[in-house]
């Protein structure tokens, strides 16, 4: 179900992906069975979330590490078969916040290589592995040619500007730079399967939630953006390796159904509802 311009939707709703497959592990040198967790949103996950979204004729955005990308061509040529949309997503999942500049934007420009080989064009999102930034990176993506980013929580239903230049300093204060092009396409913990269903390595995190308990949170959030968000976006950020579970798969499907019914609700590709957001600013 994607947006008609001649009756603009109440509300957007976008199934995001971060397809992570193994680059994480590949790039930590992680033992086997977390190895084996990680091919599971290849083998298993990604397989599941295609077939629901083609029985329910819902397009989508996944964004891709280059690792998997390039390792699994058979799930990358699935996601497109599907008419989805595929964005970056790092290389090997690093964390921008540990590479140095030079190295950040290296790894960029190779992922938008990839992207453009396997689809045609270059990617218009980007996304950070681990929603973790640099103090460079949004200004290297915005330099790489993207159109959207999609790491940042400082709105929830609205799209915005990415400012530049932000200043902060605990005795002289904050201050603002102006916007940038790049457009954010805002995140939210509560709105990411992961939190909700994987422990923390770190013992920080129980995970394994009731997928009741998940429910309840992202139906509530649909509701609330559906009554108070007329034109918004509500953006759902899953992992193969995690959602694709069979009884986390079921509550995805009571999700998408509880959405369905509500008057005036489309599931839309992210680079589709922003270039109606630029359109409309424009």
């Amino acid at each position: 179900m994607t947006t008609n311009a001649a009756h603009p939707p109440r509300l957007t709703v976008a199934l995001t992906f971060d397809h992570d497959s193994i680059s994480d592990g590949v790039r930590r040198g992680d033992l086997p069975v977390k190895m084996s967790h990680a091919e599971f949103g290849v083998r298993v996950g990604a397989p599941r979330i295609l077939e629901l979204l083609a029985d329910r004729g819902i397009v989508s955005s996944w964004f891709v590490p280059g690792h998997t990308l390039v390792t699994f061509p058979d799930s990358t040529a699935a996601i497109l078969a599907g008419g989805h949309e595929i964005g970056c997503h790092g290389w090997f999942h690093e964390d921008a916040a540990d590479l140095a500049a030079d190295g950040e934007q290296a790894m960029i420009e190779q992922c938008v290589a990839a992207v453009a080989e396997v689809t045609g064009e270059a990617p218009r999102g980007w996304r950070a592995p681990y929603w973790s930034l640099g103090p460079r990176s949004l200004e290297l993506v915005e330099a790489a040619g993207f159109t959207y980013d999609s790491s940042l929580m400082a709105d929830d239903y609205r799209l915005y500007r990415v400012r530049r230049g932000d200043r902060h300093d605990v005795v002289h204060g904050s201050r603002f730079g102006p916007e940038g092009a790049l457009i954010e396409v805002p995140v939210s913990w509560a709105l990411d399967d992961w939190p909700h269903f994987e422990p923390s390595s770190t013992g920080d995190r129980d995970g394994l939630s009731a997928p009741s308990k998940v429910l309840e949170i992202w139906t509530e959030e649909l509701r609330y953006a559906h009554a108070h968000a007329p034109g918004g976006l509500l953006t759902v950020t899953m992992h193969p390796e995690c959602i694709g579970r069979g009884h986390r798969m079921a509550m995805l499907e009571r999700f998408i159904d509880t959405a369905s019914a509500l008057d005036g609700v489309v599931f839309d590709r992210l680079d589709n509802y922003v270039t109606g957001w630029q359109s409309a600013a424009d």
